[in-house]
């Protein structure tokens, strides 16, 4: 599968959440800590019912786990926005392989991000990460649609420059490689569960450790 390697493309645009850092890990456990305020415990049926996914579908979710109304859906997902953003502050660690593969692609072809997470979670991840200044286009969900639409990867593509058959993406969610196919971006999935079905990706791999070893 060479012919997918990372630098013969034009532009690799990453995903974030579990992807390019180790967020999910605080997402669980904010998560938690919002489920358990509200007398529930969160599982690992939750953690798939929610990844990857649009803040409307986890505020529709979460009302109906947490037995609330569904008009406070959006209240429960602000709760969750702001323990993130406290936690996100904090520390926040790289997925195996994934920022020595950014420094490995810097200057041999044009990087970007497109994540479903707000500009706020997103800009304070990347702070904290010490990658501010690691792309040259970053996407998030206040300036497109949710994946699995397309439009964060097409926006992304525009910004870097780009046609999406000439670009790359990175992703660990359904979801997120469904928009990237549905962009016309070629894709390689790296899922963190085995019950994720990254299926209609043109590779799936473990790490992005593999990727590494291969540019």
């Amino acid at each position: 599968m060479n012919e997918l390697l990372p630098d013969r493309f034009r532009a690799v645009v990453f995903d974030m959440d579990g992807l390019l850092l180790d967020t999910e890990v605080v997402w669980q456990r904010a998560e938690e800590e919002l489920f358990h305020r509200y007398g529930e415990t969160f599982t690992k049926e939750d953690k798939l019912a929610v990844i990857g996914t649009s803040a409307e579908h986890t505020a529709g979710y979460f009302a109906r786990r947490l037995r609330q109304p569904t008009e406070r859906g959006p209240a429960l997902v602000d709760e969750l926005m702001a323990a993130m953003q406290e936690e996100l502050q904090l520390q926040v660690a790289g997925r195996p392989g994934a920022v020595e593969l950014v420094e490995r692609l810097r200057g041999r072809t044009r990087l970007g991000l497109a994540s479903n997470s707000p500009r706020r979670l997103v800009d304070a991840a990347l702070a904290t990460a010490d990658l501010t200044d690691a792309f040259d286009a970053v996407v998030t969900s206040d300036d497109a649609t949710f994946k699995p639409a397309p439009d964060i990867y097409l926006l992304a593509c525009e910004r870097l420059g780009v046609a999406p058959e000439d670009a790359l993406a990175l992703e660990d969610s359904a979801s997120g490689v469904a928009a990237a196919k549905a962009a016309g971006l070629t894709c390689i999935a790296v899922p963190q569960f085995a019950e994720i079905d990254v299926s209609a990706a043109d590779r799936i791999i473990d790490s992005l450790e593999d990727l590494l070893a291969e540019t």
